[in-house]
């Protein structure tokens, strides 16, 4: 088994130590926070082990798991990696570009893995249709939160739409030809809610919307392809899935056919694929500990965590 070390035990971090604790593939060795009323807590209700240091919790574990807020994740890392620890990284990777280029270099270097914590990624419901999105050409994305002081030390770009780039950029092989986007400060000193259309090379756009002040959730995808429609509720964890192809020369009394305007019948399916259940994020660290058992890329890299910082900050240079 690989031990595992928390460094940050807010909210998130409590969810990584609970699923750590019971994870068959790893050893809980314990957590660092500064917060001593953190620390009493979870120390007296749940017999964590807390270290006094990021260091001396980095030097006990194997894999060095990083919770905390994304002004220290650089710093977390980097203590990490050269100590030769695996990192697993909770999005966004680092606070710049420059410091998460230096991560991946730093990690490869040292000959370690490193994963980020784009959860979405796992979702049951994106993972049932990955086969079905083969060539999109416009997609449309909605995120949508109740206000949470949690998130506003950062964008809601960084907060919340950088789920949805990061799902756009593992589905669009192309390169990005423009990027423009809108944004409002509602509550916090950063954009609270943010418009974004990126345009590729290939053809396809993707138009985002993140809100962090709205009256409901809502985490919609909805992707466009020749001759199919995949729509993924990642927060319900349900999926439609439209195809379209040539009406047979017999159709059933009940298929539902439609006539376009070169005449051409086409008859209109409907799929459901099974989702499974399952716990995101006890997926991706699972998934983690076989990469790094196996050696193996994972399936979100540093580099992938790079690319959609990038695209995040091209974002909210276009607000600025």
């Amino acid at each position: 088994m690989l031990k595992i070390g928390i460094l940050g035990a807010g909210h998130l971090g409590k969810i990584h130590l609970r699923i750590a604790e019971a994870s068959e593939h790893y050893e809980l060795v314990g957590f660092y926070d500064p917060n001593p009323e953190t620390v009493t807590a979870l120390t007296l209700d749940y017999n964590y082990h807390a270290f006094d240091s990021a260091e001396a919790l980095i030097q006990a574990s194997d894999v060095v798991d990083i919770v905390t807020p994304t002004l220290s994740h650089f710093e977390m890392a980097s203590l990490a990696i050269h100590a030769k620890k695996h990192v697993f990284i909770e999005k966004p990777l680092a606070k710049t570009d420059e410091e998460s280029a230096r991560l991946v270099a730093l990690a490869k270097s040292k000959g370690v893995l490193g994963q980020v914590g784009h959860v979405e990624r796992f979702n049951p419901a994106f993972q049932s249709v990955l086969n079905s999105i083969t060539s999109p050409l416009f997609i449309e994305a909605h995120r949508l939160a109740e206000f949470n002081p949690r998130g506003t030390d950062v964008s809601v770009v960084l907060d919340l739409m950088i789920h949805d780039i990061d799902i756009i950029l593992s589905m669009v092989n192309s390169p990005i030809k423009r990027i423009d986007a809108s944004g409002v400060s509602v509550i916090s000193e950063t954009p609270d809610i943010s418009n974004a259309r990126i345009e590729f090379e290939n053809g396809c756009v993707a138009n985002l919307t993140a809100s962090r002040i709205s009256l409901k959730k809502m985490r919609k995808t909805r992707f466009f392809q020749k001759n199919a429609y995949i729509a993924v509720d990642f927060l319900a964890k349900k999926v439609e899935v439209v195809k379209i192809k040539d009406a047979p020369k017999v159709t059933e009394d009940l298929a539902l056919l439609l006539t376009n305007a070169e005449g051409e019948k086409k008859q209109i399916y409907f799929e459901n694929p099974e989702i499974e259940e399952s716990n995101a994020i006890q997926q991706e660290l699972e998934h983690f500990a076989s990469c790094i058992h196996n050696n193996q890329k994972p399936l979100v890299s540093l580099k992938d965590g790079a690319k959609a910082l990038e695209v995040a900050h091209k974002i909210i240079a276009c607000i600025a």
